[in-house]
C-alpha cells in the first residue's frame, strides 16, 4: 500500500479525494482511518465547494474489501466491532457530506467500492467500467450500507437480481437502471466529474447544501412531514446573501455573482 492511503487536493472549490492504494485500490482500516479524518476537515472548509471522490490508476475506482482482513473476522461477534461498525461510520460520513459529491469511477467498483460510490450525490463511470456487488460468493452479503443504499437508487428487485448473483453490470446497464449519472469515455471519468463539479462550484453552495438537506427528507420521512420541514430550510435559503443577490440580477437582467460560501 502507498504511506497515505488517500490523498487530497483541493484547487477552485473542489475538493478531490483518491482512494491510493493501487492496483485496486482495495478498502483497508488504514484507508477508513484516513478518510474519517479527512472528511470533517473538507466539510468545515469554506473553501470546499464540491468533493470529488475517485480512484488512483485506472484499473478500479476501488475493488472493495481487503479480504486478506477477514480470517481474523470469522465467527460471530468479531466483523461488526473489528470492521463494519466503523466502516460504515466512515461510509456515513461521505453520505452525510453536506455539499454535493461526484464519483469519478474509472475501470471497476466492485463490492465495499460500490457501496462507498452510492454513498456520493453523482457517479460518473466510464464506458468500460463494471459495477458489482460480489460478497454473495463469500457467503457473506454486503455490509457498508449498499443494502440500504444500492436499493434506494435502483430498487429491490434490481438489488436483488445484483446481491443474490454477485455478477457485474456493464456502463449501460448501470445507467438505464439509474445507479450511474453519467457514462464517459475511456480515461475521461475524473474529467467529466471535474466538469460537473466546476458547475457546481459556480452556483450559491448555500443554496446547494440545504436543497440537498431537504432532498434527504424525502427518504427520512412520511410526505406531509418531511415537506413541513422544508420551510425551516427555505426560510434560511431567504435569508442568505446569495438569495438577495440572485433576486437582484434576475431584475436587473445581469449575471449573479454568488459568494459561493
Amino acid at each position: 500500500m502507498a504511506s497515505h492511503p488517500i490523498s487530497c487536493d483541493i484547487d477552485d472549490g473542489i475538493a478531490t479525494v483518491t482512494l491510493n492504494n493501487p492496483p485496486l485500490n482495495i478498502v483497508t482500516l488504514g484507508m477508513s482511518r484516513e478518510l474519517s479524518q479527512a472528511l470533517p476537515a473538507l466539510a468545515a472548509d469554506p473553501d470546499v465547494r464540491v468533493l470529488v471522490l475517485t480512484g488512483a490508476g485506472e484499473r478500479a475506482f476501488c475493488a472493495g474489501s481487503d479480504i486478506s482482513e477477514f480470517p481474523r473476522m470469522l465467527g460471530r461477534g468479531k466483523v461488526v466491532p473489528m470492521k463494519l461498525s466503523f466502516e460504515n461510520q466512515v461510509y456515513g460520513q461521505v453520505a452525510e457530506f453536506p455539499k454535493p459529491t461526484i464519483a469519478a469511477i474509472s475501470g471497476l467498483a466492485y463490492g465495499g467500492g460500490l457501496e462507498l460510490a452510492v454513498c456520493c450525490d453523482f457517479i460518473v463511470i466510464e464506458e468500460h467500467t463494471r459495477l458489482c456487488l460480489p460478497e454473495i460468493k463469500l457467503g457473506v452479503f454486503p455490509g457498508s450500507g449498499g443494502t440500504v443504499r444500492v436499493t434506494r437508487r435502483i430498487g429491490a428487485s434490481r438489488a436483488k437480481e445484483m446481491m443474490f448473483y454477485g455478477e457485474p453490470i456493464d456502463a449501460g446497464t448501470a445507467l438505464r437502471w439509474g445507479l450511474a449519472n453519467r457514462v464517459a469515455p475511456s480515461g475521461q471519468s475524473r474529467h467529466a466529474a471535474r466538469s460537473m463539479a466546476v458547475e457546481l462550484a459556480r452556483r450559491p453552495n448555500q443554496a446547494l447544501q440545504l436543497c440537498k438537506a431537504a432532498i434527504a427528507l424525502a427518504q427520512d420521512m412520511p410526505e406531509d412531514e418531511a415537506i413541513r420541514n422544508t420551510l425551516s430550510l427555505s426560510d434560511k435559503v431567504f435569508a442568505t446573501d446569495d438569495c438577495r443577490e440572485g433576486v437582484r440580477a434576475f431584475f436587473a437582467k445581469d449575471k449573479p455573482h454568488f459568494k459561493h460560501r
